[in-house]
């Protein structure tokens, strides 16, 4: 089993903490280098990752390689209520990566830019809710929601987008993490 994708991406690293004592080979690409863009072309069309090969098989999509490997291990499925959590998660993951792009690109995203102010209403509106849902106990478990959780947390830090100082529960969540071996090992920082 091979899981391609970056050491950067909080989609990858979600399935990584995921399968962390699963068997598998990580294969960490540059996805912004010519050489990255090569390489991950032969691995999927749709040029994103992450991207896990199993034998014949070849799944795109962190959502999609969760519920392969979740049956594949004999893991529950999740509830409605996870579902709907990591449904926000990654709103805000996406919208936050979206911003981060168009920065990078060059276009600023202040002012009135359609896009980043959807964007930004996307977040203000859900990072309430997983606020909400953290101090309400959603997350206490280490469970598949979670690990996003901590995924999404983690990247808006690394990358400076979202501060948690109105979001204590969640701040909280992140700090109660932090130290374990394997979120170390998977870092973005590293």
């Amino acid at each position: 089993m091979q899981l391609i994708g970056s050491t950067t991406s909080p989609y990858v690293r979600r399935i990584r903490l995921f399968m962390d004592n699963y068997p598998h080979e990580f294969i960490a690409l540059n996805i912004y280098s010519p050489e990255g863009r090569d390489a991950l072309r032969k691995y999927t069309p749709v040029m994103k990752v992450p991207v896990l090969t199993d034998d014949d098989k070849t799944l795109l999509d962190s959502r999609v390689i969760h519920k392969y490997l979740a049956n594949k291990l004999n893991h529950a499925q999740m509830s409605w209520d996870q579902e709907n959590l990591l449904t926000m998660i990654d709103a805000v993951n996406d919208s936050c990566i979206t911003l981060f792009m168009l920065t990078r690109s060059g276009i600023s995203t202040e002012g009135e830019l359609l896009i980043a102010d959807l964007q930004k209403e996307r977040i203000a509106n859900t990072i309430n809710l997983l606020e909400a849902a953290a101090a309400s106990g959603s997350f206490d478990e280490w469970h598949y929601p979670s690990i996003c959780l901590y995924c999404l947390l983690d990247w808006v830090s690394f990358r400076e987008l979202l501060s948690l100082e109105e979001t204590p529960a969640l701040a909280a969540f992140l700090q109660s993490h932090k130290h374990e071996t394997l979120i170390k090992n998977t870092d973005p920082r590293l």
